[in-house]
């Protein structure tokens, strides 16, 4: 903490000599003089001789009524060696991960600062997942459905350490594994009052755009380079990159539900029954657009190389214009 000169000022001594701080006082001069007056400090002499100042605290109030005493912490019973032997408990190693935070302690946090039973907790730091995993916890013992985001950036474990050696290569697998351990085993414990427990989760990482960089005016294009830009998408995306990368785009939960279907050989994503279809294979037959069209969902997606030309591309629009014209229609 950076020095105040506000906090460094003279407090007379009772031998008349003056008291200067060892580095600055707690109290501004106004409070720390009116407290003199009111015989709320205590000046007496250490046993080096130096002049020590404290503050009086007295049972009672100026009312005359006993004061309540001051906690030392708003978590009692707690201590950084529960973290320790959770870990124990979920991996039989204490050293995959160390210093985890307990989740006894996040769940007091949890129960303090929550009001709402759908809250979301969000732990920016994530480490060993104590946060999900105190989440989880919580829901199991009152039935409510809070929701966790854990976020940790994908630091790799050294080579030497005890994680490395049990196979995990980063702290985010570590945090995988706990969640998937941990919500297994409250789930178990709970019994037939568990058996809605919902302990599942969904992984998703960072990655640049799904899409090509273009950086050259259409003039400074060669054939060849024009031949690598017939597909608009990068060449290592898969329909899952292509899917939730829609989702953000339309404002969608990432953690709605999802499921992967075969219509007529093509692979057709359906997110929340409905909210979203998606079809993103190479020159996809009228039949499975007529079918996803039946369904009538509020919005659709394919990629530009679903359709062979143009035309195709216009018999699409027609054909939801058609049989389900509340859809939005969106190409990649």
């Amino acid at each position: 903490m950076d020095n105040r000169p506000n906090l460094i000022y003279p407090i007379p001594a009772p031998d008349n000599s003056v008291i200067l701080p060892e580095r600055q006082w707690l109290w501004s001069r106004e409070r720390a003089y009116e407290a003199l007056e009111n015989n709320e400090l205590e000046i007496i002499k250490g046993i080096n001789g130096k002049w020590i100042v404290s503050t009086k605290q007295y049972l009672k109030d100026e009312n005359g009524q006993i004061r309540v005493g001051k906690c030392f912490s708003i978590i009692d019973d707690i201590y950084t060696q529960h973290g320790t032997n959770e870990m124990i408990s979920i991996f039989k190693n204490a050293k995959i991960f160390q210093y985890p935070k307990p989740t006894e302690f996040i769940k007091k946090l949890i129960e303090i600062s929550m009001t709402n039973n759908n809250d979301i907790i969000l732990d920016f730091f994530s480490g060993s997942a104590s946060t999900a995993n105190a989440v989880i916890k919580l829901n199991a013992e009152d039935g409510r459905n809070r929701k966790f985001i854990m976020v940790q950036v994908k630091e790799e474990c050294p080579k030497d350490s005890e994680a490395y050696k049990a196979g995990y290569k980063n702290i985010c697998e570590i945090g995988k594994e706990r969640i998937r351990r941990a919500g297994e085993k409250i789930k178990a414990d709970a019994g037939i009052l568990g058996q809605d427990l919902d302990i599942g989760f969904r992984v998703l990482k960072l990655d640049s755009t799904n899409m090509k960089d273009v950086y050259y005016a259409a003039k400074d294009y060669s054939q060849a380079q024009l031949n690598d830009l017939i597909s608009n998408i990068k060449e290592d995306r898969t329909d899952m990159d292509l899917l939730f990368a829609c989702l953000l785009e339309w404002g969608l939960p990432l953690s709605l539900a999802h499921k992967t279907e075969k219509i007529d050989g093509f692979d057709v994503h359906t997110i929340n029954d409905g909210d979203l279809m998606a079809c993103f294979a190479d020159d996809v037959s009228e039949s499975v657009i007529r079918e996803i069209a039946k369904r009538q969902p509020l919005r659709v997606v394919f990629r530009d190389s679903s359709f062979g030309t143009s035309p195709e591309k216009i018999n699409v629009e027609e054909i939801f214009k058609l049989m389900s014209p509340k859809t939005t229609v969106k190409v990649i």
